[in-house]
């Protein structure tokens, strides 16, 4: 039946009333809201796009990436995500990669969700955000989230414009920070964007035909670019400099940049394909994403910007809440259209720690941000923009937020008066903050613990391998570790934080370095092995309480986990029983918890 309305129908609006909203649901924002939401916070998500996890999600497929070196692997929430990808998705696909993205925070019951919801408007009173609204585009209705506190998590700032917050685009010139790889005058040049390309390795040769749109290119193209030492060195990235958009608006030029990289694309595989020069005649393609991923655009101003003389002193700050450790990764501007090197890598110390001050806006009261639009120069913002550092910024952000609303503070009160606090919960969490370590409860000070092994390691507050020193408590599968109290009182967890192999030493044989960094497929190679949990993770144990066992785990593959005992005891008793292969047991933390 045909339906017929002659009235004019008023689109609808739905509004809520929250405690956080964030806008972008990105790795930063995602997380952000994970941390809030376990925190107690309830939590508005807006997404513009149907599935979470921006650059790293099946739309764009950048491979997530973080600060290089031995166990200097990010852990929290972003470990906690990439044990649950390794556990229920071995061959790395990435739809059901999304789900596990998906489901980390449909299964928050402290967060609403609104994907496919853009950001189109807000309201300001007084130098803060009272409300934000966004165009749902599957349900053609409006979306007003009214909160206390907001959080731009959007990689392009949208809420900059909408609510007056000071912010910068572009590359700052070199007197004004004294920034010695910066330009000699500032500019409105930024680093490009780019749409990835995935190939599959097949058991036959296959034909490709490219577009009749498509650019065609020589191998003088590809200076720079490719590595034509050998037929098959072409295969050993995701062709991130297929990139444009540095020259101009990074923001306002987006479709045209789409419409030229997408062209670039088809003519790139054409000549690895075509030209006679690479050896590909067995691969096809897999995927080419037609959403670019974005490297840089606006950038929040805030309490302090950081620079490149912090990254390079180590920003060893009081307020420290993250770190970076990738290099300063300072993309050409004209992408492909230059034969210069597409990028050049200055040397940036791992790690380097990234302050609080740089989460909040400087004047506007109530909005916070973290991913590549943080407050830093152009400089810092090229090693500070990978994925697995917006990450823990994120959860760094979601758990200030938790603070300050049980307190009512202001973003800015938080780094006044919670500090330690804050820092405190994020090593709690699991968050690596560099040169600080767990602090011992008045509760575990009491406490008497006896073990197989050294079990002062379970509680001296580092929880990795850190300047040569292992820091693991070690034993044998069977071997209790047991915690007398002075007299008997309530408990309300048992916190363990396990050894997750950060430099997944323990895959298979053949694994690809990249898969290793994070487990995330560039191209599909035929016959590629899987991966598979860290052998060194604790799969099951068991915990007693007063000899009465009142948790067994058989098939745990998380680094951090916290046992519930909820009850009144004197003595608690835990019994490693198997890992996931490796023939010890290895713990880096063991604590009770009131």
């Amino acid at each position: 039946m045909m339906l017929h309305r002659a009235q004019i129908e008023t689109l609808v609006t739905h509004t809520y009333e929250t405690e956080l909203c964030i806008v972008g649901g990105g790795m930063a924002g995602m997380i952000a809201a994970i941390a809030a939401a376990r925190h107690g916070r309830k939590v508005v998500l807006m997404q513009d796009r149907p599935v979470l996890g921006g650059n790293a999600s099946s739309e764009i497929r950048m491979w997530i990436r973080g600060a290089h070196g031995a166990n200097m692997r990010e852990t929290g929430i972003l470990e906690e995500i990439a044990l649950e990808n390794i556990y229920r998705n071995p061959t790395l696909n990435f739809s059901v990669w999304d789900s596990v993205l998906f489901g980390k925070v449909k299964c928050e019951k402290n967060i609403t969700l609104l994907l496919n919801c853009s950001c189109l408007s807000a309201e300001t009173r007084d130098g803060k955000i009272v409300s934000v609204t966004g165009w749902q585009t599957t349900t053609q209705t409006y979306h007003t989230v009214r909160a206390r506190l907001f959080a731009d998590c959007s990689g392009d700032s949208i809420l900059a414009p909408l609510t007056g917050a000071e912010w910068r685009m572009g590359r700052e010139s070199c007197e004004e920070f004294g920034e010695d790889i910066a330009p000699q005058e500032s500019d409105a040049r930024t680093m490009g964007m780019s749409c990835l390309l995935q190939v599959r390795e097949t058991a036959r040769p296959t034909t490709y035909i490219p577009p009749a749109w498509a650019y065609h290119f020589e191998k003088k193209d590809f200076e720079n670019k490719i590595n034509f030492s050998t037929p098959q060195k072409w295969n050993n990235c995701n062709f991130w400099w297929m990139e444009l958009g540095g020259l101009v608006d990074s923001i306002a030029d987006t479709e045209t940049m789409r419409d030229e990289l997408i062209r670039t694309v088809y003519g790139v595989w054409d000549f690895v394909k075509n030209g006679g020069v690479c050896d590909a005649a067995n691969w096809e393609i897999e995927w080419i994403g037609f959403l670019p991923g974005k490297r840089e655009s606006r950038r929040y101003v805030g309490d302090y910007l950081l620079n490149q003389n912090d990254v390079r002193a180590e920003g060893k700050f009081d307020d420290l809440i993250a770190y970076g450790g990738w290099t300063m990764d300072d993309h050409h501007p004209a992408g492909f259209l230059t034969t210069e090197p597409p990028t050049i890598w200055h040397p940036a110390p791992s790690p380097y720690g990234i302050p609080y001050r740089c989460l909040y806006s400087k004047n506007v009261e109530n909005l916070m941000f973290a991913g590549r639009n943080i407050s830093a120069t152009h400089t810092a913002l090229s090693s500070t923009r990978v994925m697995a550092t917006c990450a823990i910024m994120g959860q760094a952000l979601g758990t200030a937020v938790a603070i300050a609303l049980r307190d009512g503070l202001t973003p800015r009160g938080v780094y006044e008066q919670r500090m330690q606090e804050l820092k405190q919960t994020l090593i709690a969490d699991d968050c690596y903050l560099p040169w600080n370590r767990r602090e011992p409860t008045p509760l575990m000070e009491s406490v008497r613990i006896e073990g197989a092994g050294d079990v002062s390691l379970l509680t001296d507050g580092v929880e990795r391998p850190v300047d040569g020193v292992d820091h693991a408590y070690v034993c044998e599968p069977g071997q209790a570790v047991v915690f007398t109290l002075p007299e008997p009182r309530f408990l309300s967890a048992l916190r363990i934080v396990m050894d997750s192999d950060l430099n997944r030493e323990t895959f298979p044989e053949g694994i690809e370095y990249s898969f290793k960094t994070f487990p995330m497929k560039c191209h599909v190679r035929l016959g590629a092995a899987n991966v598979c949990v860290p052998k060194t993770i604790l799969r099951a144990f068991d915990v007693y309480a007063d000899g009465e066992r009142i948790a067994t785990e058989n098939e745990n593959y998380q680094r951090l986990v916290r046992v519930p005992i909820g009850r009144t005891v004197r003595e608690v008793r835990f019994v490693p029983r198997e890992t996931w292969g490796c023939s010890q047991v290895r713990l880096y933390a063991l604590e009770l918890m009131a």
